[in-house]
This record gives C-alpha cells, sequence and structure tokens, in this order.
C-alpha cells in the first residue's frame, strides 16, 4: 500500500515540477518554431506515457496486493490486451516522429534567395566569412592554414580574394533575411549551436556541413558548441548579433578582405624602436622585465600576443577597476596612435634577446606539473611556449611573479571579464583550476622547469 502511494505522489511531483520548473526554452529569435512544436508533441506524448503506466502501476500494486486467502492467476497470453497495447504504442510513436520527419524535409531545403557565410571551428574559438562583391565563397583547405591565414583559404583561387574575413568569435546577421550557415572544422569534432535560434549541427573535421534559418529578433545571443571537443570545451564561447540590415552591412564594409590581409605593410621596426624607449623605462632595455617597476618580462613573446594586449589596454578592456598594475599601463598605450603604431612596437619587442627571466616563486614542482598538464597544456603546449593556433601566449621562461598576479586577476575576475575580451574569459574558467594561491606557486615553479 505505501508503494502505491510513492508511485502516485512520484507522478504528482513530476508533472507539478514540469510545468513549475524554471528551466525552459529560450525565447526564439528564427522562424523555426516548428522544431519547438515537435517537442511539445513530444512531451505530450511521453508524459501521458510515463503518467498513465506509472498511475497503472500504482493501481496494480494497490489492487493485487497480497492478501490473506488470494492466489494469483498466471495469464500467460492476452490477445486484446496485446493488441491494444501495440496499438498504442503505434499510435504514439507516429504522432512523437511524423512531426519531425516534416521538419527535416524542411532543415534540409535552404529557401532559394538564402545569404551564405562560413562558421569555421577550431579549438578553442569561433571564425567567420563572408562573400564579397562576387558573392562567392573561395576554396579553403586545412592545408593552407597558417598564423596569416587561419581560414585555410586558397590563395590562388580568386574567388576568396574579396571574402571577408572575421577572425573574432562575434560574428553579425541581418534580420529578417533567411541565412544558410556553412560549418567547417579545423580540428576536431565541433557544433554550432544559438539557442535562440533552435537549429544546430555539428561541424566535422574534413567535410562541410549547413543548417539554415531566419532571424526574427534583433539582438545579441550566444554561440555555443555543444560537442565535446576537448578540455576548453566549455568554454568555446562566441556571439552572433542580429541587427537591420543597414547595420549589418556597415560592420561587414568594416571588416577586412582575404586579399587585405594577405597584402599588409610589414611593421616598421626601427618605428617601434622608437616608441619603445617609453616602455624600456619599466619593461627594461631589452625587454627583460623589471619586477621592482611591476613590469613583466616582454622578450620572447610572439608579437601577435603582445599587439592584442597593447590594443586592450588602449581600448580599455584591461587596465578595469581592481587591476592597480593594469590602469598605470593603460595610458602608455594611449601613446600609440594608430593599429600601425601597435604593430610597430609589437615587432620591436619581437627582436629582442631572449633570455630567461630571473626566478622569484617556489613551489611544489610535482604538484604544479599535474595541473599544468591537466588544464593549461592543451592551450599553452607541453613545452609552455604558447601558440597562435589556441591564442595561448608563451609562458616559459617568462615573468613567474607576473604569471601568478594575472592567474590571481582572472581567478578575481579583474581580469577577462570585459566583454571585448574576446578570449579572456576562457581564462578566467580555466584558472579555477588552481584553487588557491599556493597553487599559482606551484604551477608558477613548474613552469619555470621548463626553460
Amino acid at each position: 500500500m505505501a508503494l502505491a502511494v510513492v508511485i502516485f505522489l512520484l507522478v504528482i511531483g513530476s508533472v507539478v515540477f514540469h510545468f513549475a520548473s524554471p528551466w525552459w526554452f529560450t525565447n526564439i529569435a528564427a522562424d523555426w518554431g516548428t522544431i519547438d512544436l515537435t517537442i511539445y508533441i513530444t512531451f505530450w506524448v511521453t508524459g501521458a506515457v510515463f503518467v498513465l503506466v506509472n498511475l497503472f502501476m500504482a493501481y496494480c500494486v494497490w489492487k493485487f496486493r497480497q492478501k490473506e486467502g488470494h492466489k494469483a492467476v498466471y495469464e500467460p497470453e492476452n490477445v486484446k490486451l496485446e493488441m491494444g497495447l501495440s496499438i498504442f504504442t503505434t499510435i504514439g510513436v507516429i504522432a512523437m516522429l511524423a512531426p519531425g520527419l516534416f521538419v527535416w524535409a524542411q532543415f534540409v531545403n535552404v529557401p532559394e534567395g538564402a545569404a551564405e557565410y562560413e562558421v569555421l571551428a577550431q579549438q578553442w574559438q569561433w571564425q567567420f566569412r563572408y562573400p564579397g562583391a562576387d558573392g562567392l565563397l573561395g576554396a579553403a583547405d586545412t592545408g593552407f592554414v597558417s598564423e596569416s591565414n587561419p581560414f585555410g583559404i586558397n590563395p590562388a583561387d580568386p574567388d576568396g580574394q574579396d571574402d571577408v574575413v572575421v577572425n573574432d568569435p562575434e560574428m553579425h546577421l541581418p534580420l529578417n533575411q533567411p541565412v544558410k550557415a556553412l560549418l567547417r572544422s579545423n580540428d576536431v569534432l565541433h557544433n554550432y549551436t544559438v539557442a535562440q535560434f533552435r537549429v544546430k549541427m555539428d561541424l566535422v573535421p574534413g567535410l562541410t556541413s549547413y543548417i539554415w534559418f531566419d532571424p526574427t529578433e534583433a539582438g545579441t545571443y550566444d554561440i555555443l558548441c555543444e560537442e565535446l571537443c576537448g578540455i576548453g570545451h566549455f568554454v568555446m564561447r562566441g556571439s552572433v548579433v542580429v541587427e537591420p540590415l543597414a547595420e549589418f552591412d556597415a560592420w561587414l564594409a568594416a571588416q577586412p578582405t582575404f586579399a587585405e590581409t594577405q597584402s599588409m605593410a610589414a611593421p616598421n621596426v626601427a618605428a617601434g624602436q622608437a616608441q619603445y624607449a617609453l616602455c624600456a623605462t619599466c619593461h627594461g632595455t631589452q625587454g627583460e622585465g623589471i619586477q621592482t617597476m611591476n613590469g613583466p618580462k616582454l622578450a620572447g613573446q610572439a608579437a601577435w600576443y603582445t599587439e592584442r594586449q597593447l590594443k586592450y589596454f588602449k581600448e580599455g578592456v584591461r587596465g578595469g577597476d581592481g587591476d592597480t598594475n593594469g590602469q598605470a599601463m593603460a595610458p602608455m598605450a594611449q601613446v600609440l596612435a594608430d593599429d600601425a603604431a601597435i604593430r610597430n612596437m609589437a615587432a620591436y619587442i619581437a627582436t629582442l634577446p631572449d633570455t630567461p627571466a630571473q626566478t622569484t616563486v617556489s613551489g611544489d614542482v610535482d604538484n604544479g606539473q599535474h595541473i599544468y598538464d591537466r588544464n593549461c597544456a592543451a592551450c599553452h603546449l607541453d613545452n609552455g611556449d604558447g601558440t597562435w593556433y589556441t591564442d595561448a601566449p608563451r609562458l616559459a621562461g617568462m615573468s613567474d611573479w607576473y604569471f601568478v598576479t594575472q592567474i590571481s586577476n582572472f581567478r578575481a575576475g579583474i581580469r577577462g571579464l570585459h566583454r571585448s575580451d574576446d578570449y579572456g574569459e576562457q581564462m578566467v574558467q580555466m584558472a579555477t583550476a588552481m584553487a588557491d594561491l599556493e597553487e599559482i606557486e606551484d604551477v608558477a615553479a613548474y613552469i619555470n622547469t621548463l626553460r
């Protein structure tokens, strides 16, 4: 009797929780209400089966409970019951699957006139490509991928020269215009998901998959990877901005073409050297770093990373509330008049002799190695050299005290949470792998052995 009551209360509680639960669909922002309909139908069919089966089971537990002098009757076959259950099950399965078949037929047939763009995924970031004036996307292949050509566009294909490349995890789409997303992966299996658009699709290495949708609500939405693509899977985030056509066109016109990225003038190292004189006070004449001035070592760091951080300081992405040292650096970055000046500075710093910084931090090297190998090596590599491919700076041979300070800042949310820090949020999450200052110092001590 008690078991029957428990089953009955479980059914009632499940139904109440379903309707009272705060975890429900996000507001839809694309013309895919049919997908929501199929899910609702599935909920109703499976929900009805859950309720009926469990209530029937509770009834049977109560009705046929053990009684004095009562003997169970064995009935090996009941044709009427079996026929009824088969028909009931068939109707339920058809009710769940048939709507999905109609939606799938719509899903694989892209409407005429849909604008095309490309989504490129790689650990652990998103990039985007739009056709240029010719309306065609050039051929691309992972064999052409390099630091200067992360999309792997074939430089010999004339159709690719005017392709608009967005080497940034924020993409834009025009409002109320159907679009077809061509999906490519540079490395492992990923998944392109925007919850408000409802549709999603895997990005498979060596293949080009696709999805289409019609954005119907202006706004900014998160792009997620819903495949387990590696240790940083959960922070592989991007964003999509849906806006009126005029605003989209203005944004698109401001993005570089592939040809422009390939013909960019070489940086002026001599000009960068002249500008560096101001930096030497804190960072040393050879970029060796001066801890008493809170200036980390710069020599040995890749130019692309130095360039990005100078832009961040200049634009206010770094140096915000709580970042005392960063606030001192922000006005220094303003001295660099434009992007060309920043490139010149970064190029000069890359020419400075790379002498490993003096070690100032000690800790449990074995524990540091365990944490580093499990969490940091995927991006910064086993030898701590870092790589442009994962947007990870060099750690080996750099200032260990600065590493401790910055990981502490990431953990405290002082660094990495600015909306325009496209890669900092990943470090905010990964920094939690170090439980406290002691473990941060353990990792720094291990990195010191990678010299």
